[in-house]
């Protein structure tokens, strides 16, 4: 019999026709495989989560996944794949921002989940509001969202922002609607910063995940000359101006050094295996 106390909302957001959950594990039951049990053992300990994205569509709507997202289904629902915008924006959007060229549409009333990850996710309500995001950060949305690709606006940010000349941009003249971005930090680590006009957020790194398309993104110098730039031993900064929102994600360096760590644990101990 199923606990449903065992899988369970981690975070939500709704609108009038359509509900996003979070579903997450609080624990993995184990596996007949001893060796799989061992790490799913450890990482229950770690309170590693396996998580499911979780659709509940009302009054027949729609919404927007990327192409094998879909885990399963319950409902009077029809699944669609088709290219959004036609054919050359689709390519466009593909090469450029690194989305699929198809999107598939989910129209109905019932319940849709997406595969299980044990990777986090932020929802975004765009509140008639225009995101830029990480492109591959894209998920899913409610159908109301256009997808498409945007240029940086300045050659600092395109050559040494770390970001790349592409984004995906996110708009919708709904003020419901809803996205589900991939995140490299848990919800609980990432910040909200809210920009004045004019006022700057100065950040060492790429680690900025979305923000409101009026925010201004360059690469500058740490410092008022070359000299100084190298000598503080930071080279260049994502610096982003405001009016608008930036989510950042503070802790994805570390994680990222500790991947690094493992990675470089794992070369040297097939290094030693070789050897032997």
């Amino acid at each position: 019999m199923i606990d449903e106390t065992r899988l369970v909302a981690i975070d939500k957001a709704e609108n009038s026709k359509l509900k996003v959950e979070i579903m997450a594990y609080t624990t993995l039951a184990g596996s007949d495989d001893i060796d799989v049990a061992a790490k799913i053992f450890l990482l229950n300990e770690a309170r590693v989560r396996s998580k499911m994205v979780k659709f509940t569509l009302k009054e027949h709507t729609t919404i927007k996944i990327e192409p094998g997202a879909l885990y399963f289904m319950k409902g009077n629902l029809e699944l669609e794949s088709k290219i959004q915008g036609g054919l050359a924006k689709g390519l466009f959007r593909k090469f450029t921002s690194g989305e699929t060229l198809f999107q598939s549409t989910i129209t109905g009333t019932g319940e849709v989940y997406l595969e299980p990850s044990f990777g986090y996710y932020l929802l975004l309500a765009l509140n008639g509001e225009k995101f830029i995001c990480d492109k591959g950060a894209y998920v899913a949305s409610s159908g109301d969202v256009q997808v498409n690709a945007e240029a940086q606006k300045n050659v600092s940010s395109a050559l040494a922002g770390g970001e790349g000349f592409f984004q995906t941009a996110l708009q919708s003249d709904s003020e419901e609607a809803l996205v589900v971005l991939k995140s490299p930090a848990p919800m609980e680590e990432l910040m909200t910063v809210e920009l004045e006009k004019n006022e700057k957020l100065t950040v060492d790194g790429n680690f900025a995940l979305a923000r409101t398309s009026q925010i201004q993104f360059r690469a500058e110098k740490s410092g008022g000359s070359f000299l100084q730039t190298f000598t503080s031993g930071e080279l260049l900064l994502q610096t982003f101006t405001g009016p608008g929102i930036v989510f950042i994600a503070p802790t994805e360096p570390v994680y990222d050094f500790v991947g690094s760590i493992v990675e470089q644990s794992k070369i040297n101990g097939q290094r030693n295996q070789s050897s032997n």
